[in-house]
């Protein structure tokens, strides 16, 4: 696989995540990390890789061996969670997760002893808790978030529950699930480690995650456990009664996971908090309102909203000069996210959910989501090509055939950053094809 010094294995393997939509911003801190993840070896070996799917003759043909050691090494970076396996038409492929959702979660999912996980843990508070680069970054680098979150449906009133969408229910996604997982919450475990133990004492055992990531954690290193949507359910209904907030991949279908997470641990909620007003992840549909003759200013949804979004103000009652004042929350709906956490702890039923005036768009699979991603962040190209070659036509075929069905805009910055004559030319056929089509025209 070639000479090269320990620096140059870690610092490629660096250079290779930030090939792809997500990255992570070096740092020394960042490289402390890669050293506890990677042997020096496991870099050589990962930074030589596609970041996109890959079957076990690529990798063999890359590292230049045969596919039955290759087979080998990629089964142990399986194991470790570096990669995650999966079968297309009876062939296994693999791919590099990201950084988040991906390999930074996936070494604190389980209890390990092969890392010192206490030390990972500072490591990781100070690269995205002190230096926030990568937080930034992670969350606010482009207009399409990464996560988002699915609203609390037992808050919402029959008339709500109708108009809810599939796709913006938690219980629809644990119901059209091939395979579910439960693991370890990362950023609990992580506080932990870190010094900063969670401050409402969450569940840790709440981490979900879906079909084929949560059957390959599974597999290999048990970083999840399989349950069943039984199962599911229960840590969905367990993590209501902590007040945690579902934030999922910002996906409408098959989403990899869907974290339940407290405002004290949960990096995008710290963002939310921290970078306020700007929002981390994309928020529900939903918005509560106030209701100013139910609502007695008892502070309890100001106490539990897990990024402060409500606050207790005090207005005059009465006639002008009485002195009569009375308390009542107050949401900024700028920051909110609509969860509906505030709603379920209001016992006086004084907070209602109700469809925001402006519906939230979200993208339909993980393709669409990174190419707007890309688009958004001038990385297009990176998903087209890798290692300066061609990828595979399916690849191409699929983030080609998401192009084609994005707003004019967006199709023209993609086709800026690509510089492509072929992508030109589906451009302004399909220009041509919406001209002939329409009813007024001659």
């Amino acid at each position: 696989m070639g000479h090269l010094t320990t620096k140059d294995a870690y610092k490629n393997l660096e250079e290779r995540i930030n090939w792809f939509t997500q990255g992570a911003p070096p740092s020394d801190t960042l490289y402390k990390i890669l050293q506890v993840l990677y042997t020096e070896k496991e870099a050589k070996w990962v930074a030589k890789l596609p970041v996109r799917s890959f079957s076990l003759k690529k990798a063999a043909k890359i590292w230049g061996t045969t596919e039955a050691k290759a087979e080998k090494l990629l089964d142990h970076l399986c194991e470790k969670a570096l990669l995650v396996d999966s079968w297309h038409n009876g062939e296994r492929h693999f791919v590099m997760p990201p950084p988040m959702a991906g390999f930074i979660e996936f070494a604190l999912m389980r209890t390990r002893g092969d890392i010192d996980q206490k030390y990972l843990s500072e490591l990781y508070y100070q690269y995205m808790d002190v230096e926030e680069d990568f937080v930034k970054d992670l969350f606010f680098a482009t207009e399409t978030r990464l996560g988002r979150v699915y609203v609390q449906e037992p808050v919402l009133t029959n008339d709500k529950t109708n108009h809810i969408l599939d796709y913006e229910r938690a219980s629809h996604i644990i119901d059209e699930a091939q395979f579910i997982g439960v693991g370890t919450c990362y950023c609990r475990h992580k506080a932990y480690h870190a010094g900063h133990p969670c401050e409402i004492d969450a569940p840790w055992d709440v981490c979900l995650t879906f079909d084929n990531v949560a059957r390959s954690l599974a597999e290999h290193g048990e970083y999840t456990r399989l349950i069943s949507k039984e199962e599911a359910m229960d840590v969905l209904e367990r993590s209501y009664d902590s007040n945690l907030v579902q934030i999922g991949e910002n996906v409408r279908e098959q989403p990899a996971f869907i974290c339940n997470c407290c405002g004290c641990c949960c990096e995008a909620l710290q963002a939310a908090r921290r970078f306020s007003p700007m929002q981390p992840v994309a928020t529900t549909n939903y918005i509560p309102e106030i209701s100013a003759d139910r609502c007695v200013g008892c502070g309890k949804c100001a106490k539990v909203c897990p990024i402060l979004a409500i606050s207790i103000d005090e207005t005059e009652v009465g006639q002008e000069g009485s002195g009569k004042k009375k308390k009542k929350a107050v949401v900024d709906k700028e920051i909110c996210l609509g969860c509906g956490v505030c709603a379920r702890n209001c016992a006086r039923g004084a907070i209602e959910l109700k469809r925001r005036p402006v519906q939230i768009i979200t993208p339909v699979n993980s393709t669409h989501r990174f190419v707007l991603q890309a688009i958004e962040k001038g990385t297009l190209q990176n998903l087209i090509f890798d290692n300066q070659a061609f990828s595979n036509h399916r690849a191409m075929a699929a983030v080609f055939g998401t192009i084609l069905k994005l707003p004019p805009l967006k199709q023209a910055l993609a086709s800026k950053q690509l510089k492509s004559i072929y992508l030109d030319k589906l451009l302004s056929m399909q220009g041509k094809r919406i001209v002939e089509d329409r009813p007024d025209k001659g």
